[in-house]
């Protein structure tokens, strides 16, 4: 499927190139539709592509020695993935998993890289978002390694939170959150226990369900306290 030079200006990191670059670019890449879980990349492949998500949610895994799956970060419409191979053309490090019906541009690594290297702004951005993976990761490794449960999940709540909306005192909305068996999949759970604890949020009136697109923190405190395990559910 055709991509248009419009469509690749929707996504921020490649709406700062120049026109020739985009129309370079699209010129290039490919529009794909992927069903609710099917794989956009493999770990281990040199896929050649890097892919930005159209419509749609992606999810990144992986797999434990025993072959449970966990979940390690999520791609909005918007964002993209496989970026790490514009640094050193290696391997894809991990799965990246279609959570809905997805449709999304891959962009020839090579193509990018020669863009890359003339854009100050578009590489600041690169290194800018390898840098927040990195810390994601690492903050979603600390978060397997405690041991109590519901801290874990409450941490994990914490960490869907912006910045910005954790300054607040009043009401969080967390939008289209995350299903209890994709909680499950990242924090290495069963989807029954994670169940168990969001009851347990919703009965002490921390967390509030607005339908199935918006998560209500109603008491962002306390969910912080838990998170840090300075308190106990």
């Amino acid at each position: 499927m055709a991509v248009t030079t419009q469509l690749l200006r929707r996504f921020p990191i490649l709406s700062v190139l120049p026109d020739d670059s985009v129309s370079q670019l699209a010129n290039q890449s490919t529009l794909r539709e992927f069903a609710r879980r099917g794989m956009v990349l493999s770990a281990g492949e040199r896929n050649g592509s890097a892919c930005f998500l159209f419509d749609g949610r992606l999810q990144g895994i992986d797999f434990t020695l025993d072959g449970r799956e966990v979940g390690l970060y999520f791609v909005e419409p918007g964002d993209f993935c496989g970026e790490l191979a514009l640094f050193d053309q290696g391997e894809q490090p991990e799965h990246v998993m279609a959570l809905t019906r997805s449709l999304v541009v891959f962009v020839p690594i090579l193509a990018l890289r020669n863009v890359m290297f003339d854009s100050r702004a578009m590489l600041e951005s690169l290194c800018e978002r390898v840098a927040g993976r990195v810390r994601l990761m690492s903050a979603q490794r600390g978060l397997l390694g405690l041991p109590n449960i519901g801290q874990r999940v409450c941490g994990q709540l914490w960490m869907l939170i912006s910045e910005q909306d954790k300054r607040t005192q009043h009401d969080i909305a967390i939008r289209n959150p995350p299903t209890h068996q994709e909680i499950a999949i990242m924090l290495n759970l069963s989807r029954e226990t994670v169940t168990r604890v969001f009851q347990t949020l919703q009965s002490n009136r921390i967390v509030k369900r607005d339908g199935t697109s918006r998560l209500l923190i109603s008491d962002p405190a306390r969910l912080r306290q838990l998170a840090l395990g300075e308190a106990a559910l």
